[in-house]
Order: C-alpha cells, then structure tokens, then sequence
C-alpha cells in the first residue's frame, strides 16, 4: 500500500523515531572529532602496539572491500556487498572474540572474516562463482555465509544451546557465540524466534546487529517502531547500543558482552549504530532513495578518520606509519587481486563436499553420477 492511502495519523512523520545518538544509553569513547570520552560503565586497556594494529585493521579492510567492488565492476566477481563505513563494528566486535568463540555471519563481514585470521579468498570465491562455499567451520569457528535474511540467528541460537549443554559456559574461559545481522534482518520472523530460544535457554549468544540504516532501500522509521536494542529486552534479553563508528567503544561494549556470554549470563543485543556508505550490493541504486547530504553527514563521522585523529594526538603513530599501513594495504590489496584472477571453475563434484561429516549412501551415489556425467560431455559419450 502506498504512503498516499495510508490515514494522515499514520505517516512515518508521526511514529516514534528510530534511536539516535542522543539517547543516554548510546556508548561512545571515542567522538567523531577523534576525541576520546569517558563511559560509566565501559572502558578500553589495550597496549600501544593493540591501539596501533586497529587502524592497520581498519584500513586494510577498507582497501580489500574496495577491491571487491572493484572486481565487480570489472566483470570479475557476479555480486559484491560492501562494508564501507562499517569498519569499525567489525574490527572492534572482530577483535573482541576469542580463539574458542563461534562466529556466524551474515554476507558483509569480511572485517570479521579479517580478524579471524580465516583466508578471504573464500568470500570472494564465493561471489566469483568458483567455489560453493562449503568449507571446514568446525575447524575456523566461522559459519558460512548466510544470504537468506535472519537465517543464520536461528543457526546460532541451536548452535549456543549447545554449547550450554555441553558444559562449555559458565567460567572466564567459556566459549561464547556471535550472530552478526543487519537491521533489516530484525523484521524478519526467524530473528524473533532465536530471541526467543536465546532468552528462555540462556544460551550464550550475542546477536551482533549492524544497523546501518538501511534494509537494502528502507530505513529504520518503515522497519519497526522501536531500535533493536530497546526490543531486545522485551525477550528478556539486555540491549546495549553503541556508536559503530567508534572501534573502541565497540570493542568494549562486545567484550563485555562475549564475557558474560561465556561465564553464563546469558545472550546480549548489541546494536551497532552505523551507516552503510556504498549501496546494499552492486546491483543496488541507492541514489533512488537517499541523497548527497546525508552521505555527507556520515563521512563527518568516518571511522577511520577519527581513529587516526586520536592515535596521532596520542603519540601512538606518526606520518611515517600511516604510510606504512597503506603501503601494506595496497600489497594486500595487489596479492589478493591476482589470486581472484587466478581461481578456475569449480569440479562438479565439489558441490557435494563439505555437505555433510559423513557424506550419506544417497548422497554419495549422486556425486558419482555427476561425476560419470560431467565425464561423459567431456568425452562425447553422454551417458543419459
């Protein structure tokens, strides 16, 4: 139904806004001019060396997200979801987890995917068309990526059950599970359910929502009535919402949230407070539905910018390391390019690898006929 047969008493002028930086809940140690501010509740200890390995994060990141809309451009890769602007809720909830911890993403953390130490050849494998996306997650601790909306909540929501009844929580050194989702993803069905199974089985989870504004063309007032992290208590789940702009502050609020995940407090909300500079993919306009002015509102609050303001004002690092970083960056960026030009097409039975642990008699079966099959338009005997 369109705006026009809505009654005047239900525009999205008269619903109660979406949060917004104002509100006294909002966590911030760090302003957009890169000055640091005090949290009652949340604070950051980190070595010079740590501070430093942020901005390297944060910028090589950037450049490789880049380069993939780049690729794409280019004819090179079929899709690329973009991060830009995101950076920071990545790099800081990224580098809050721990080697024991369980990630489930959604299909824009590559930062995360970054801090993981997980090779990102396989993200961009994946939009290339050259590789299934079947891999060993057991192994990295990083699910697959989840392009069905909200999804992967109701993964991790089953997945952190489990890991409560294993045993696995309740001291220091528990393990915890982290679902990243977008705004949009908070609408749908399967995110309320997780809430819910969460809440009741004080699972160890934490819903990590990166709000950046936008569910592909709609923004917050035509998604819901009330910011996800204010919903969030109504499954008996605390919210915490923080500026994902500002890495510290997000890897305080996201530590503090993993900790009490793993000693056996129970799942979190944390609503990462950002904005996505590029469109929703590459085949998105976002010019159809937002302006000049309000990306120029946001690229005041870039958050590299303002980390590179504050580590230069603290004597953390100089020109010289700066250039540094973007030297590597521009390697990483060079290396990575010539390995996604290199990938080949995929063999046709590796789509029923990595499936299952022990791949079923049926399935099995399957792969060898595809196999026999693939052989034969090779060879010209076609076996149908």
């Amino acid at each position: 139904m369109g705006d026009t047969q809505r009654p005047a008493k239900k525009t999205a002028k008269s619903r109660p806004k979406p949060a917004s930086t104002n509100e006294p809940q909002f966590v911030q140690l760090l302003s957009p001019e890169g000055q640091r501010v005090k949290h009652p509740d949340y604070d950051i200890d980190l070595s010079d060396d740590e501070f430093r390995g942020l901005y390297r994060d944060l910028v090589i990141t950037r450049e490789l997200d880049a380069q993939g809309t780049a690729l794409q451009r280019q004819g090179q890769l079929g899709l690329w979801p973009s991060l830009l602007g995101q950076e920071a809720a990545q790099i800081g909830s990224g580098r809050a987890l721990r080697a024991q911890d369980t990630v489930f993403p959604a299909y824009r953390e590559l930062g995360v995917q970054w801090c993981r130490g997980i090779d990102l050849i396989s993200a961009f494998a994946l939009f290339r068309g050259t590789d299934l996306g079947g891999r060993d997650t057991v192994a990295d601790r990083f699910n697959m990526y989840a392009i069905v909306i909200a999804s992967q909540t109701l993964h991790a929501a089953g997945y952190a059950m489990g890991v409560a009844m294993d045993g696995a929580v309740g001291t220091d050194d528990g393990e915890a599970v982290m679902v990243y989702h977008g705004d949009g993803a908070t609408s749908e069905g399967d995110f309320n359910e997780a809430l819910v199974w969460a809440g009741v089985f004080n699972s160890p989870l934490v819903f990590f929502c990166q709000n950046n504004q936008y569910a592909i063309s709609e923004t917050n007032a035509r998604q819901f009535r009330l910011p996800p992290y204010r919903r969030a208590e109504g499954f008996g789940v605390p919210g915490i919402f923080v500026d994902g702009n500002d890495v510290l502050a997000t890897y305080a609020v996201t530590r503090d949230a993993l900790d009490r995940a793993r000693r056996g407090e129970g799942p979190s909300l944390v609503e990462a407070y950002t904005y996505r500079m590029q469109p929703h993919t590459t085949s998105d306009d976002a010019t159809r539905y937002r302006d000049e002015a309000e990306l120029d509102f946001w690229r005041a609050k870039d958050p590299i910018v303002r980390y590179r303001r504050w580590l230069a004002a603290e004597g953390l690092a100089d020109e010289a390391y700066f250039a540094e970083i973007d030297t590597e960056a521009g390697e990483q960026v060079r290396a990575l390019r010539a390995r996604v030009m290199a990938l080949t097409d995929p063999e046709v039975s590796e789509m029923f690898d990595n499936v299952y642990a022990e791949m079923p008699p049926g399935i099995a079966a399957q792969r060898a006929e595809a196999v026999d099959f693939q052989a034969s338009l090779e060879d010209g005997s076609d076996v149908r």
